[in-house]
């Protein structure tokens, strides 16, 4: 079931032995559009320390409630490695984090499609497994203008999550006022590139596939 990632922040994150903070993030990686961590907000319990918290760990999804649950205790989470949300999170945290809970290292078992089963290759688009992971905040791409093959349309306004698998399926847009302001979805595979220092998405879409796009449905090529 896909879910929006804006209304995934702020639901509550129950660990097997107690409420442990909220959403207040997603990582993913923008090689492959696979949410890799929620940053979670834990408040007064761990001194307003944010923590990394995996999907490998992850529960059910209480949609009702609005509670995700954590198959992890408080105290395992709280003797997790800490992380800081202002600087990119690198490959070294990353392995001592996996190495903490004892999750394999994603880069190595869970290549893209593109890179067929795991297993099959110990790359990761061609980075070194010392440099620093490919991780981006979902907040911080919402807002990002989105740039056809002929034009500029609209602007990141959230991702369909997908929670049973946690990939992102596609990232929804807001066309804008001049476009009939409805909001549209653009599959990751349409997507050419992604410019963090303009910030913007270059689509493979054209300004009039995009138009002719009903309503919360997913963009295509004519």
């Amino acid at each position: 079931m896909l879910h929006n990632s804006q209304e995934l922040y702020g639901h509550k994150l129950a660990a097997t032995d107690g409420e442990i903070g909220e959403v207040k993030d997603f990582y993913f990686d923008d090689k492959s559009w696979l949410i890799r961590y929620v940053v979670a907000e834990t408040g007064t319990w761990l001194s307003d320390r944010q923590v990394l918290l995996s999907p490998r760990a992850f529960g059910r999804l209480d949609a009702a409630a609005k509670v995700l649950h954590v198959n992890l205790s408080r105290k395992r989470i709280e003797d997790s490695p800490s992380i800081t949300t202002h600087r990119p999170v690198s490959r070294q945290h990353e392995e001592d984090y996996h190495n903490y809970y004892g999750f394999p290292f994603y880069w190595e078992t869970q290549p893209t499609p593109e890179q067929g089963p795991p297993g099959t290759s110990a790359k990761h688009h061609g980075h070194n497994q010392r440099d620093d992971a490919h991780l981006r905040s979902t907040k911080a791409i919402i807002g990002y203008k989105i740039e056809a093959s002929d034009g500029a349309i609209g602007s990141v306004s959230g991702f369909m999550v997908d929670i049973r698998t946690w990939v992102i399926r596609n990232v929804v847009v807001e066309t804008g006022r001049w476009y009939s302001g409805k909001e549209i979805h653009i599959a990751p595979g349409q997507i050419d590139r992604v410019c963090y220092d303009e910030s913007k998405l270059f689509v493979k879409l054209t300004l009039a596939d995009i138009q002719r796009t009903p309503e919360n449905q997913t963009a295509a090529a004519k």
